[in-house]
C-alpha cells in the first residue's frame, strides 16, 4: 500500500468515526479500533479509555435523548510506515437534546465546541484501525 492509500485509508476512519458517533452505531464505531486502543476524548482529555470493550460500553451509557452533529475538517496524515500513521484534525461538536415531537427542532441546543484530535493507526489483519485516538476541546 503506498502512502497516498495510507493516508486516505486513515482520513475515511477519522471520518467514519464522526459519522458514526452521531448515528449511534456504536458497535461500529467500535470496530474502528484495535481491542488494546486507547480512547481520551474531548470532553475528558485526561482519562483513558482502555480496550475497544470499555470503548462500546462507554459510547452505550451516552444519554438516549443526546443528538450531536461532529464537523471533521483539516485532517492531516502522516505516514510512519507500512503499518503505521499519525494523523491531526479539528472537529466541530454542534450536540441538543432530541425533540420530543417528530419534525420537531431540537431542544436545549449547546453552543459549537471547537476542539482536535491526535491520532494514532495501525495496520491490521482487518485493515487500518485507530491504535490511539486523543481528543481535546478548546476551553
Amino acid at each position: 500500500m503506498d502512502d497516498a492509500a495510507i493516508r486516505q485509508a486513515c482520513t475515511d476512519l477519522i471520518v467514519r468515526y464522526a459519522w458514526l458517533n452521531d448515528e449511534r452505531r456504536f458497535e461500529e464505531l467500535a470496530a474502528l479500533f484495535t481491542e488494546d486502543a486507547r480512547l481520551y476524548r474531548p470532553s475528558a482529555p485526561q482519562l483513558a479509555i482502555e480496550g475497544r470493550a470499555a470503548i462500546l460500553a462507554a459510547f452505550r451509557k451516552r444519554p438516549v435523548d443526546t443528538i450531536t452533529f461532529h464537523v471533521t475538517s483539516d485532517v492531516l496524515v502522516e505516514v510512519q510506515g507500512a503499518d503505521r500513521a499519525q494523523a491531526r484534525s479539528r472537529i466541530l461538536l454542534l450536540s441538543a437534546t432530541r425533540p420530543q415531537e417528530a419534525g420537531a427542532l431540537p431542544a436545549d441546543v449547546k453552543p459549537p465546541l471547537p476542539g482536535v484530535f491526535r491520532d494514532s493507526f495501525a495496520l491490521t489483519a482487518a485493515g487500518w484501525k485507530f491504535a490511539e485516538r486523543r481528543g481535546m476541546f478548546w476551553v
